[in-house]
């Protein structure tokens, strides 16, 4: 990609000589309000300082920024910065492009500690020296459409956000159009144009990049870095207040995550626990327990399930990338619908339900994906397996097909699919619903369920049955232990197998020594 030009050189040393007023959007991508559960019916926006603008002082190094003495919670979000390059009032939107000077990418920072105090005019909580990073390079606006502009975000080198200005839910015209209407637009002024799905947070030691590229053009990388402060506000101040709210907003992560548990064990959001019965503790997978399914045979615990009435728990018709490898994790899940264009346009591009839920598993997570078994298209490739991976998963399922299967069997997670197949997800597939009840090969799996795979498939086990399953299974495995042993000795299946009482009770005998 070819290089923008005035590298390192802030918008207002080109467009006025001093910095500007900073609008920045609340919502401005469709995957984001997806995201928020909140789409506006109109552009909404909120003032950042000029003090806020920083740049870096060559390209490749570190804008510096502080998180506050005692706060704890530095929310970043990647943004298309807009420039506006001639003062304008009441701007229509067919002539509000020629009004901008250039585009570059911008990090809008946020300490989500202070927002208590902010009552939505985020002041405190984004109006920080050094809380709007731009650059390090210019795009000229003549000559890019407005509409195909990308921005990319990464956190210590992984994707996070991926999205285009092609899912915005006001075009960058129109946001330049409505801000005129009442409020004069001055050349230097800069409008970030609000994030994609999947911002989140950061802390000092971590690196946050982001680059807008548009034309064959690069803005270059802008990298945000923090360090901690020292210096606490003073008492008169709005002291920092680190909520589970304000973690589950600035992160984009569930709230039970940053709740903490009740003296009995539960989660206070969790009014019926995972078993459904009041005062219950949630289940949780414990290392202990994953340990133990990994060592019990699938055909074990298919026939325990179906003894306790549960024939439905198979899914059916997969093969694995890594035979004979055991997966037991719990059920993260993905839902996609068939390809509409207009769905497609609206859901399948940019950061996506997709990329969004493989970004956000966690360690010990399945990734289960909902393809209506349609296996004449790709529903995941080598990148997100990658991914995947890296995040700790434990493995992928999906009843459609596997793109780069050669890639995606070498990265080693194991992954349980319906074939391979080279063709990209949008030649059938819509991303759609994340974290719902799905069925998957013919089975019905939600998320929290615990879903063991190996050599003979892959099953699924509600949690409140977990531990109990688990127990009559490593008992029968026992059982069967024995049996082979006696039958190994010579002895007669009659009456060995299955065990008649005077079997069993040299069994039971035997297993009290």
């Amino acid at each position: 990609m070819s290089d923008a030009p005035h590298a390192a050189q802030l918008a207002w040393d080109l467009l006025g000589g001093r910095p500007g007023t900073v609008f920045a959007m609340h919502i401005g991508y469709a995957a984001r309000a997806e995201q928020k559960g909140r789409t506006p019916e109109a552009p909404g926006y909120f003032l950042k300082p000029p003090t806020a603008l920083a740049a870096p002082a060559s390209e490749g190094e570190p804008t510096i920024v502080e998180l506050p003495a005692g706060a704890e919670i530095l929310g970043f979000e990647g943004e298309i910065a807009v420039v506006i390059g001639e003062t304008c009032r009441r701007v229509a939107p067919e002539q509000a492009w020629s009004k901008v000077a250039a585009v570059t990418a911008a990090n809008d920072l946020g300490v989500f500690d202070f927002r208590w105090a902010d009552k939505g005019a985020n002041v405190r909580s984004k109006g920080g020296d050094g809380y709007a990073p731009i650059g390090p390079r210019l795009i000229p606006a003549d000559g890019i459409d407005p509409a195909d502009i990308e921005i990319r975000v990464w956190k210590d080198g992984g994707l996070v956000q991926a999205d285009s200005t092609a899912t915005l839910l006001f075009s960058l015209p129109e946001i330049v159009a409505d801000l005129s209407q009442l409020v004069t637009l001055e050349k230097g002024d800069v409008i970030l144009t609000g994030t994609p799905a999947g911002a989140s947070t950061f802390a000092p030691g971590e690196r946050i990049e982001v680059e807008v590229t548009a034309g064959g053009l690069s803005s270059g990388r802008l990298v945000t870095e923090a360090v901690r402060g020292t210096e606490p506000v003073i008492p008169v101040s709005a002291q920092p207040k680190a909520t589970p709210e304000q973690w589950a907003d600035a992160s984009g992560r569930p709230i039970e995550e940053f709740r903490a548990p009740s003296a009995d064990g539960a989660d206070p959001a969790d009014e019926t626990g995972a078993a459904g019965t009041a005062g219950d503790a949630p289940f949780s997978l414990t290392p202990e327990l994953r340990e133990r399914l990994a060592g019990v045979a699938l055909a074990t615990l298919s026939s325990v399930l179906r003894k306790k009435g549960l024939d439905n728990v198979s899914i059916d018709g997969l093969r694995a990338t890594q035979p004979g490898a055991a997966m037991v994790g719990t059920a993260r899940t993905l839902r996609y619908v068939p390809n509409r264009e207009d769905l497609f346009a609206s859901h399948g591009g940019g950061y996506n339900a997709q990329k969004r839920l493989f970004d956000s598993l966690r360690e010990g997570d399945v990734l289960v994906m909902d393809a209506r078994q349609e296996t004449r298209s790709g529903t995941l490739g080598d990148i997100l397996a990658l991914r995947a991976r890296a995040l700790g998963a434990a493995g992928i399922v999906t009843d459609g097909g596997v793109r780069d299967l050669d890639e995606v069997t070498e990265i080693g997670i194991p992954t349980f699919h319906a074939g391979g197949h080279p063709a990209v997800l949008g030649r059938l597939h819509v991303p759609w619903g994340i974290d719902e009840t799905i069925a998957c090969g013919g089975t019905a799996v939600q998320p929290g369920d615990v879903i063991v795979g190996g050599g003979d498939g892959v099953l699924v086990i509600p949690p409140a049955l977990v531990e109990e399953v688990l127990a009559e299974a490593e008992k029968q495995e026992a059982e069967e232990a024995f049996i082979a042993r006696m039958v190994a000795e010579g002895n007669p299946v009659n009456g060995l197998f299955p065990m008649d009482t005077s079997w069993r009770a040299r069994f039971e005998a035997e297993g009290t020594r």
